[in-house]
């Protein structure tokens, strides 16, 4: 081989994948995983609706989330002119639709139609809120919208991201956080509408807050969440797991995890496993005659920490993987192909449990 063919070679593998991208890994019907349910039209898919005003990061959010942006690349972005719909599917768990609104709409305008936006399957709403700038305005809106919303459908989940925390110290985040949701709630109260929930989450683009957020507004759509969370409780309890996550490998939502506390340095090191799984896999693990996954049913991984800590990987399905933090004293590895955990003296399989424990999931969705 010459070496400008070598040359070509390598400039080809190179454009073919882009470290923490996922490329040719995404939501879309082409990548339908038949084994794992089936997707749902898009007339009758859950809406989650992404309000805010101006230039207060919903479209960012969108992109950081579910296109893999890069939040520097955000900065580049256009203000959001008009509705824009996504459609996010992934599994039997991850099946929804985004709105993104723009932020000039008006909702008491007559040719809004409130019934089509609010009811239905719309089934969350997102209120972003720039804590970088005067939030007064925000709140005013805030309260305008979530009141009309309820009025149409009162079964939405009233989430609230207080946006742009990056910028702010601790002391900052945790008084910003106190006044807005005082605020938000007097004037509800004052208006005789207290019976509507806010739930409220401090969030940026730039670490792993936006995803943590994401993931509790996602998993309140999941009918299956406290069989799952069930399923997850037994697992760690009869296999000495110190924590167990189920994630979205695509958006790197944790669609269920156990009821133990979720530390957050713990979830960025989740995180950060997929994306280190998913780039090496499309290096070493990618077929050079076949259009493969770079995570499939043999995708499984092992990670030992300086900490004594154990990282452990293991496939579900096509989008869903089960994550595991483990001590390394709970953890022995015997021959080639068997991973083990030590439970009261005796040696229980791993992925023997991981595999009862998809096939219990996998069962779930249809309950």
């Amino acid at each position: 081989m010459s070496s400008y063919d070598e040359e070509a070679q390598y400039e080809a593998i190179a454009n073919s994948y882009a470290v923490g991208s996922l490329p040719k890994f995404g939501y879309g019907a082409e990548d339908f995983d038949p084994e794992f349910g089936s997707y749902m039209p898009a007339e009758v898919k859950p809406k989650i609706l992404l309000l805010g005003l101006r230039r207060s990061g919903k479209s960012s959010i969108q992109k950081v989330v579910f296109h893999k942006m890069s939040p520097n690349e955000t900065l580049f972005l256009e203000s959001t002119n008009k509705i824009t719909k996504d459609d996010i599917s992934s599994s039997s768990f991850i099946q929804f639709q985004v709105w993104d609104f723009p932020g000039q709409i008006d909702f008491f305008d007559p040719t809004f139609d409130a019934d089509n936006i609010f009811g239905g399957q719309c089934e969350a709403l997102i209120f972003i809120i720039d804590a970088q700038d005067d939030y007064m305005e925000s709140l005013e809106k805030l309260h305008s919208t979530v009141s009309r919303a309820y009025k149409v459908n009162p079964n939405i989940h009233f989430e609230v991201f207080i946006h742009k925390v990056d910028g702010l110290s601790d002391d900052q985040k945790i008084e910003t956080q106190r006044e807005i949701h005082q605020r938000a709630n007097d004037e509800l109260s004052e208006s005789g509408t207290d019976s509507i929930h806010l739930s409220f989450y401090l969030t940026s683009i730039y670490d792993h807050s936006i995803f943590e957020a994401f993931s509790k507004v996602v998993q309140k759509l999941i009918p299956q969440l406290p069989t799952m969370e069930n399923l997850l409780n037994i697992f760690i309890s009869n296999s000495n797991i110190e924590k167990a996550f189920l994630f979205d490998v695509v958006s790197k939502i944790y669609v269920a995890t156990d009821s133990s506390p979720v530390d957050m340095a713990s979830y960025e090191l989740c995180c950060d496993f997929i994306d280190v799984i998913i780039d090496i896999s499309y290096i070493y693990g990618m077929k050079e005659d076949a259009e493969t996954s770079a995570f499939d049913n043999q995708s499984s991984s092992i990670i030992r920490l300086n900490s004594s800590t154990i990282l452990y990987l293991r496939e579900v399905n096509k989008y869903l993987a089960m994550v595991c933090l483990l001590r390394e004293e709970n953890f022995a590895r015997q021959g080639n192909f068997a991973r083990y955990v030590r439970t009261d003296g005796r040696m229980v399989c791993l992925s023997v449990c991981l595999v009862c424990l998809s096939v219990c999931l996998f069962v779930c969705v249809f309950v």
